[in-house]
């Protein structure tokens, strides 16, 4: 390799994750243009890493942590829907996981114009 870089041959569950993520990211793109959500970059990179962790989940049934309900309170309804609709296109994923990513839709909300 030049200049000491390492190949890393990635294996079929990282393509597979990887996959899923990018189809889930176009849906997600597709329904946050519908209610005019634009996560700016930074916004944009965590929800990535987010739907990612969430793919891999969904592939290898590894569960989440222990995540407590009343530290979404503040969620706004609308947020926490679409969270479960993203949640709904795994298809095999718990209820958590939308509270999870809703946070990422109420602060990206925030950029409206």
């Amino acid at each position: 390799m030049k200049d000491g870089a390492v190949a890393v041959k990635e294996t079929d569950e990282q393509q597979a994750v990887q996959a899923l993520a990018d189809k889930v990211m176009m849906q997600i793109s597709e329904l946050f243009a519908a209610k005019n959500i634009y996560p700016d970059a930074v916004q944009q990179k965590m929800l990535v890493s987010h739907v990612r962790a969430m793919a891999s989940r969904s592939l290898t049934g590894e569960p989440l942590p222990e995540v407590e309900a009343e530290l979404f309170d503040e969620i706004s309804p609308g947020s926490m829907l679409l969270a479960q609709q993203v949640v709904d296109l795994f298809g095999n994923l718990p209820q958590e996981e939308a509270w999870l990513l809703s946070v990422h839709v109420e602060v990206a909300k925030e950029n409206q114009p």
